[in-house]
C-alpha cells in the first residue's frame, strides 16, 4: 500500500497543509494541547472515515457502491501508522517497566550483599580487605 501511495504521490490534507505519506509518520497520535490545532493522526483518521462514509460512488449499472480508492488507501495507511505507533509506545513502556524492575532487583541484591558482609566476622572482613 505504501508503494501505491508513493506512486500516486498521495497527500494528506491537514491543518498545516498537504503532507506526503512519509511526513504522516511524524505526527502525534492525538492533539497535544487545546491551543495547538496542528495535525494529528486521530483527527486525520476521523476526517477520512467521515469522508468514506459520505463519499461512495454509486454505480447504477452494477447496482453497487464503489468507495473512492484514494480515500480507502489514505484511511488504511493512517490506520496502519496509528497501529504501528501504538505498538512502539507499548514496547517503550514495557521496556521502561522492565528497566525499572531490574533496577529495583539490583537494589535488593546490593542490600542482601551488604547484609551478608555485615554477618561476616571481623577477621573475615580484614582478610577480604587485604586481598583487595
Amino acid at each position: 500500500m505504501f508503494e501505491k501511495a508513493s506512486r500516486m504521490k498521495l497527500r494528506f490534507n491537514t491543518p498545516v497543509g498537504a503532507l506526503p505519506v512519509e511526513d504522516i509518520w511524524d505526527l502525534p497520535l492525538r492533539q497535544t494541547t487545546n491551543r495547538n490545532k496542528g495535525a494529528n493522526l486521530n483527527d486525520i483518521a476521523k476526517v477520512l472515515h467521515h469522508e468514506l462514509k459520505n463519499d461512495n460512488e454509486l454505480d447504477f449499472v452494477d447496482d453497487v457502491e464503489k468507495p473512492n480508492e484514494e480515500l480507502v488507501l489514505k484511511f488504511e495507511i493512517v490506520k496502519h501508522i496509528i497501529a504501528v505507533r501504538k505498538q512502539e509506545i507499548k514496547s517503550r513502556e514495557n521496556a521502561e517497566a522492565a528497566r525499572q524492575k531490574k533496577a529495583r532487583i539490583m537494589e535488593i541484591i546490593a542490600g542482601k550483599e551488604d547484609e551478608a558482609l555485615k554477618g561476616k566476622s571481623l577477621e573475615d572482613l580484614r582478610r577480604m580487605v587485604d586481598s583487595l
